[in-house]
């Protein structure tokens, strides 16, 4: 593939992005009263933020299983009020000692 092919596919990637962001905030000049879409548009950061975060998770380590040990070392962790940091390291950890132990197994 060619860079000037490229750069088209990065010019209008950038063009679409910006309509998107553009648009709602140009089209949109009185406040929002309707209850659901205030609503909608609270809950959809969290929304988009897990449904990419959670398959990233199931297959950012070599196995599925020792993903799932360090997800659920996180959610115990996160559930009892720990600190992100002890979460990350934590849910690290877990991942690692998940991994050893199958190396070992396997």
């Amino acid at each position: 593939m060619d860079n000037a092919r490229i750069l088209i596919y990065i010019i209008v990637m950038a063009v679409v992005t910006y309509l998107i962001r553009m648009l709602p905030l140009t089209l949109i000049k009185k406040k929002i009263k309707n209850r659901y879409i205030l609503s909608f548009l609270y809950y959809m950061p969290y929304a988009v933020l897990g449904a990419m975060t959670f398959p990233a998770i199931l297959f950012s380590t070599s196995s599925v299983i020792s993903a799932a040990v360090g997800m659920a070392a996180a959610v115990i962790l996160a559930y009892m009020k720990k600190s992100l940091i002890t979460v990350a390291v934590a849910s690290c950890l877990a991942v690692y000692v998940a991994e050893a132990i199958m190396q070992v197994i396997y």
